[in-house]
């Protein structure tokens, strides 16, 4: 079973391929680096609370999409 990071990453990434936004553009929109969003997506990070948060907002989807 994958831990809570890896689904979380492998939500961001597919969530983000499909409404056609770069790493940086979604960077972007939640006020962090690119570098921060290719950690979360590599499993390398896990996002905050917060972070979790204006990332779903930036996707138009909720918290429990990109955890679940």
């Amino acid at each position: 079973m994958p831990s809570t990071m890896q689904r979380v990453a492998v939500n961001l990434k597919r969530i983000r391929t499909a409404r056609g936004l770069s790493q940086q553009a979604l960077a972007a929109k939640v006020r962090t680096t690119r570098v921060y969003v290719a950690m979360i997506e590599g499993a390398i990070r896990a996002p905050s609370l917060d972070m979790l948060d204006r990332l779903a907002k930036a996707l138009k989807v909720t918290v429990g999409e990109l955890v679940e």
